[in-house]
């Protein structure tokens, strides 16, 4: 019987690109005897298997069951001993850890003077990349050496390692503290999403001001300016000041401009920052400059010397398609947004045991969103159901909220009276469970509830007094993040108006042109 799919070497053996697979079986058969062990047996096994199943590995391979917990390790250990020796793998990291590695062993043999040319030589390139801790511990190293190598020169060179360390100390405890900062204030958004209130907003800052330590920009490098425009960026998200995030979403991309090789080195922050800043732009509606940041991005990102691995393809992905979708939702182009949905499903599909839960709801509300704004309302709740119905979703409460308002919207939509009233009942009960109810939320289920007692002749009125309220509330602090999940105001015109959503929207991009 088929077990969890979501094992471990399984998920490995799955993520193996045909070089990889060719590569890991020239690397195990270099040893006699390898080729028939064990571990390749299994290897060969998994390779084939569409889903994870261990009944069929011990019918089919010499594996005892006893046996098979250590074999999977002994695989799974030298299948990434295998992938370290590609080239593909060869990161500016790892190359580092590898001449750390090279020089333990020369000490190790007693060679201090080779080992402290290697370090010398793994030092010059971590500080070259900026990579502070590495290069800490290596001057570290160098250190314990020099204890034991007397040359001429120690007393010069204790000193000199010794400031080096201090300066590397500082710059690492600073970027540290930015670091922890940066990943509490994307931990809050997750969870909780935008400042609901004032509480909220006044514990955001508070906390902020509070953890960001002091520092002088001009002595910051890359790493700690790059931790700081993040902690100052996910703040601004917070608080929603999304011009304060677009100002340090572009600080954090122009970082990368002025220094390109660090694309290189840090490519998965290069992807990030990128997409943050057109993130931004899309909640300032800024279509054309959004249009132009995504065009440039693409561009880069096609460069033949931008590192492509099975992490960056993943995020590419993920950040291109989100942004395509976020395009069609600034342009009013919704038709034109569902046709490419069926590719985006295909690639959740294929990343399945890649991607979380976060960003696959996040997806399937952008698909919800999309056929509310073509008039699919049936396929609007088949997405909108299927965040609903998700018990794994611990974060992101924001969205579960509106996934509810929507769905309550698009039934009334398909005249499914029936069902109302237990959504609403539902809905209201997930508001103050989850301590989120305001005042757009609350007169949007008020609004649809009244709906069934009010003539079809006196409904335009409805519509628009609605309409006069919302309108109100779309520049207020703490209610205008719910116009960010949910184009109600075009929905209501829609209704007013005797259009289609898709109508009203592309109307309202034309005049911001």
């Amino acid at each position: 019987m088929a077990i969890d799919q979501k094992n471990n070497l399984f998920i490995l053996i799955r993520s193996l690109t045909k070089s990889e697979k060719r590569q890991f079986k020239l690397f195990s058969g270099r040893l006699d005897g390898n080729s028939n062990a064990n571990f390749m047996a299994l290897f060969n096994l998994l390779d084939k298997m569409k889903v994870y199943d261990e009944a069929a590995i011990i019918k089919k391979t010499p594996i005892k069951k006893m046996q098979l917990s250590n074999t999977k390790a002994n695989l799974y250990r030298q299948i990434l001993v295998s992938l370290r020796l590609t080239p593909q793998q060869q990161t500016t990291q790892i190359i580092i850890r590898e001449q750390l590695d090279f020089a333990t062993i020369l000490y190790n043999k007693g060679l201090y003077q080779q080992s402290l040319k290697v370090l010398e030589k793994a030092k010059n390139m971590a500080l070259e990349s900026q990579e502070n801790n590495i290069a800490f511990e290596i001057v570290e190293f160098e250190k314990i050496i020099e204890t034991q190598y007397i040359t001429r020169s120690l007393s010069s060179r204790a000193d000199n390692l010794a400031i080096l360390t201090k300066e590397l100390g500082i710059k690492n405890v600073l970027a540290s503290k930015l670091s922890n900062l940066s990943l509490q204030l994307y931990s809050f958004l997750l969870k909780n999403g935008y400042a609901k209130n004032e509480d909220d907003y006044e514990r955001t800052k508070t906390y902020f001001f509070y953890h960001i330590p002091p520092f002088d920009l001009s002595q910051l490098g890359f790493k700690e300016k790059l931790y700081l425009y993040m902690a100052q960026m996910w703040y601004s998200f917070i608080i929603q000041d999304f011009k304060g995030s677009f100002k340090n979403a572009y600080k954090w991309t122009d970082l990368f401009v002025s220094n390109p090789k660090m694309i290189q080195t840090y490519p998965v922050f290069f992807l990030k920052g990128n997409n943050y800043l057109l993130d931004s732009l899309f909640y300032l509606r800024y279509a054309s400059k959004f249009k132009q940041v995504l065009h440039t991005f693409k561009n880069a990102l096609a460069q033949d010397n931008f590192k492509h691995n099975g992490n960056t393809k993943l995020l590419r992905f993920l950040y291109l398609r989100y942004n395509e979708l976020n395009l069609h939702f600034l342009n009013g182009t919704y038709s034109a947004g569902i046709e490419i949905i069926t590719e985006i499903e295909a690639h959740l599909n294929y990343y399945e045991l890649k991607i979380d839960a976060h960003h696959i709801m996040l997806f399937y509300y952008k698909f919800a969103c999309m056929h509310f704004g073509a008039d699919d309302h049936e396929n609007c709740i088949k997405y909108l159901d299927k965040i609903v119905e998700n018990k794994e979703l611990g974060m992101r409460q924001d969205l579960m909220c509106y996934a509810r308002i929507l769905s309550l919207i698009s039934h009334y939509e398909l005249g499914k009276d029936e069902q109302i009233e237990a959504l609403i009942r539902n809905t209201f009960k997930f508001l103050l469970k989850m301590d989120d109810m305001h005042l757009v939320q609350a007169e949007i289920i008020v609004f649809i509830r009244s709906l069934s007692t009010i003539y079809p002749h006196e409904l335009k009125d409805a519509f628009q007094l609605l309409h006069g309220k919302l309108k109100q509330l779309e520049d207020h602090p703490f209610e205008k993040r719910s116009f960010l999940y949910l184009d109600i105001i075009s929905w209501l015109e829609c209704k007013i108006d005797g259009k289609a959503i898709q109508e009203i929207v592309i109307a309202k991009a034309r005049l911001m042109k």
